[in-house]
């Protein structure tokens, strides 16, 4: 795949004659809900067998396959004339592969709570895991069903379905109280562990998802135990274990969040770790990416030296925020699908501006009242930027944090760079 970011006097029409596609392409790949209307700052994905550059001042092979979203081994094996992949030079010419390449396969889960079947059945065969979220944990072991997208008909696609179980409340929210209540004894965990044998067998599951947060910092050794425990339960029945991780940066970060959150344990106990390096741009924040390249890349400094980099999927979202500023006490972001995102800013005439260290895209606007706006959201020079550390850090793969909307373009921007697992 090939990205091309709209200029101005850019048409859908224009590009699809000069890249010799159809509209149609280029419309139902973007997810263009209004493809008449173009954003000066758009990223668009250009179906592409092959790409031709040249060899920059300071470029490497590793920059250069960086820059396009290809592992390293990719750019070298397209590249035979290359004798020595250390030795490149300025203005040398280059074969881009952006499809047909002999691709690393890697793993990737998504979460999902609510989505139409129709919708779902074209995203499962991009995935190796589907986390539908979620079962909810008592403080006596007991876990409650609380999901509305059971999506038996994931293993007819080859995604291996995961019992996700979250420390929330029956009316929403994260409980410490309820993970301390488990944590500090082993009569409730095993009342849980017997809980989630029984349902991991009924509903034939691949395994476990674990995503316990806002945990009290003085529960760090007793939640430990717990994944030892649990860990040893689930491996001697056979089933997988993956538990997700609020971002740490060290492990002396303070922070409610991350303090209990032993991100060595996790690594050791659990078979994937999932990352969420997508807090950033949260709703009830101020205006940002929701997963800024430089802050995750600090993040996976950390975790791949206290745990295997193969055991860790990162955190890519699927939704932008749209801000009304200034920001007041209490005030929330609305939230937005990408393609809603990239329609509001045709809408209000805004060109999409790209932070380049964020590696993200964003746009300014006022609405009809004349009140101010910040919008951020992901497109597919994003994507790419998130999905080339997967293989620069030699990671296990990626987890998407929503899929109740569709998330076509990334999928087919996915496949352009990596094969997927499949488990079933």
């Amino acid at each position: 795949m090939e990205i091309h970011v709209v200029k101005s006097g850019d048409t859908l029409s224009a590009l699809a004659g000069r890249c010799g596609v159809s509209v149609e392409r280029l419309r139902e790949l973007n997810q263009l809900l209004d493809p008449a209307a173009l954003s000066v700052g758009q990223a668009l994905l250009i179906p592409r067998e092959d790409l031709g550059c040249r060899v920059r001042s300071g470029d490497t092979l590793r920059t250069i396959a960086r820059r396009y979203g290809l592992p390293l081994s990719c750019l070298i094996a397209s590249n035979p004339q290359i004798r020595d992949p250390n030795r490149i030079y300025a203005g040398q010419r280059l074969r881009i592969p952006l499809s047909g390449c002999a691709q690393e396969e890697i793993l990737v889960n998504a979460y999902i709570s609510d989505a139409s079947t129709a919708a779902l059945e074209t995203q499962l065969p991009y995935l190796s895991l589907l986390s539908p979220f979620s079962w909810r944990a008592d403080a006596e072991g007991g876990i409650n069903w609380d999901v509305r997208a059971e999506a038996e008909q994931a293993e007819a696609y080859g995604a291996a379905r995961l019992l996700t179980v979250t420390n929330l409340l029956p009316g929403g929210g994260f409980s410490g109280a309820v993970a301390h209540a488990i944590f500090r004894d082993e009569a409730v965990q095993d009342r849980l562990f017997e809980n989630l044998e029984r349902e991991l067998a009924a509903g034939e599951y691949y395994g476990l998802n674990l995503d316990f947060e806002y945990v009290f910092p003085y529960d760090r050794e007793a939640c430990g135990s717990f994944l030892r425990r649990l860990s040893e339960r689930l491996h001697a029945l056979g089933y997988l274990l993956v538990t997700a991780l609020p971002p740490k940066t060290s492990d002396a970060q303070q922070g409610f969040l991350n303090n209990a959150h032993d991100y060595a344990v996790h690594g050791a106990a659990a078979d994937c770790v999932v990352l969420m390096t997508c807090e950033r741009g949260y709703p009830y924040g101020p205006p940002m990416a929701a997963a800024p390249l430089d802050k995750v890349r600090q993040v996976l400094d950390y975790a791949v030296s206290v745990m295997p980099a193969g055991k860790i999927l990162l955190g890519v979202p699927n939704c932008g925020c749209d801000w009304t500023l200034p920001l007041r006490q209490g005030s929330k972001a609305r939230l937005l699908t990408n393609p809603e995102a990239v329609r509001l800013a045709a809408q209000a005439r805004a060109a999409i501006e790209y932070d380049a260290r964020a590696q993200a895209p964003f746009f300014r606007y006022r609405d009809s009242e004349g009140r101010r706006h910040e919008v951020w959201f992901e497109d597919a020079r994003s994507l790419r930027a998130k999905l080339g550390l997967v293989s620069e850090y030699r990671l296990g793969g990626i987890s998407i944090r929503n899929l109740n909307t569709p998330f076509t373009w990334g999928f087919r921007l996915l496949e352009s760079m990596y094969g997927t697992v499949k488990l079933v």
